[in-house]
């Protein structure tokens, strides 16, 4: 009797870990695994992600110059490659030469160029300033108007009555305007 009831506890324990193993998606990490996943160092680091970021690049760029060298010439992989080596080696002997021109002119034309962006942005804080002009002399003009209406719209008579004259020449006018409004999008 005690056999059998020791075989369906053990049976009853394999099947609740099962159930557990396959409710909790898997085995979990074995004892190395996770030492070497808790020693890793996951802070972020912006300078090692670009970093590997232009690695990674760098070396995409490679393979695809290796496979257009390859398409090229299929017989000479080799042979290409080292010479491009070459060719690298003879440019870096005229890039000294033509370094030391640059520099000389170089001076020259950084002057000439600080000359024009100085210029460009003169230009633009003119353009800046006049637009400021016209609109603030617009603003005020447009104050005044509505000044000189208001003290027309406010007058009143002796008894306190409001002038009917500057009341109806307004609505006259807005009238006038509504029409030349309407007119303008019928043609």
């Amino acid at each position: 009797m005690k056999k059998n009831e020791e075989r369906s506890d053990n049976r009853k324990k394999k099947h609740m870990m099962k159930r557990n193993i396959s409710r909790l998606g898997g085995s979990g990490l074995s004892l190395e695994a996770f030492a070497n996943a808790k020693s890793k160092n996951k802070q972020y680091n912006p300078a090692l992600i670009k970093k590997q970021r232009e690695f990674y690049k760098n070396a995409k760029n490679v393979n695809k110059f290796k496979k257009l060298l390859k398409q090229q010439n299929p017989q000479n992989d080799r042979s290409l490659g080292q010479e491009h080596d070459k060719d690298a080696n003879e440019t870096d002997k005229y890039k000294d030469k033509s370094e030391r021109r640059r520099r000389k002119n170089s001076a020259f034309s950084l002057e000439e160029l600080y000359r024009k962006q100085h210029e460009e942005k003169e230009k633009e804080r003119m353009e800046r300033e006049a637009a400021l002009r016209v609109k603030k002399e617009e603003r005020e003009q447009a104050e005044t108007r509505r000044k000189a209406v208001r003290e027309k719209m406010l007058k009143k008579t002796r008894r306190g009555q409001p002038v009917m004259k500057y009341r109806i020449e307004h609505l006259l006018e807005t009238i006038q305007a509504s029409t030349k409004i309407a007119a303008g999008r019928e043609s």
